[in-house]
């Protein structure tokens, strides 16, 4: 389990490919990030991985055909610079939101604007992911927690501050670029909650209309 906070970027040092899955070397610096062990997990641009092998500052971790059709693992080269973020402890501050680690799908940045001091970025989401995003909500975007300013049709809008494009790998994001998106897993309990459980009186248009839901 996460919290969308960014503890360090790394880099890409290695990609080797077997039998469709891919296995990265990422190297890192910065000792607030880890320690990290052999089969211990790690959120590499928001992806829960597993720690195949670990150095003091670089480790392994394998990506399975399933994963990298759902993330951008498969676009990634050797250099790229990914977020980082260590599994939370019991007692830790959550300081952004739950992020589980588990992508939901591939998003697009379609602008970038100056709002102040900030950056407002505008992203397209998958088809069938909008119904689970909703304005002040949480989502994780490669990893880092944000707030939904706004959403309409397929597209959200967050605004970055100053700390956090030089804190992770927004810093490097134009128009085109893609990034793995996880939506707030509450949405999704609520969505099977509603299925699930209709004669209680909770249902899609319950949650639409409590704000819980969009109508797309």
């Amino acid at each position: 389990m996460f919290s969308g906070i960014i503890k360090e970027v790394g880099q890409i040092l290695e990609l080797t490919e077997a039998s469709g899955d891919r296995r990265l070397t990422i190297g890192f610096t910065s000792g607030s990030f880890g320690p990290l062990t052999i089969g211990g997990s790690v959120a590499v641009n928001g992806c829960c991985l597993t720690a195949t092998g670990c150095g003091q500052d670089q480790f392994t971790a394998d990506v399975s055909a399933a994963t990298l059709t759902v993330t951008t693992f498969g676009r990634l080269a050797v250099g790229a610079r990914v977020n980082l973020e260590a599994p939370m402890r019991l007692g830790d501050f959550l300081d952004g939101h739950v992020v589980t680690g588990h992508i939901d799908g591939v998003g697009q940045v379609v602008s970038m604007s100056p709002a102040g001091g900030s950056t407002k970025l505008r992203i397209e989401l998958p088809a069938g992911l909008s119904r689970y995003v909703a304005r002040k909500g949480s989502i994780a975007v490669d990893g880092v927690s944000l707030t939904v300013n706004a959403i309409q049709e397929r597209y959200f809008d967050v605004n970055i501050i100053p700390h956090t494009r030089a804190a992770t790998i927004m810093d490097e994001y134009r128009p085109g670029s893609t990034v793995n998106i996880e939506v707030d897993i509450i949405a999704r309990y609520l969505e099977r909650l509603g299925q699930r459980d209709a004669d209680s009186g909770i249902s899609m248009e319950f949650l639409r209309r409590h704000g819980y839901a969009s109508n797309d």
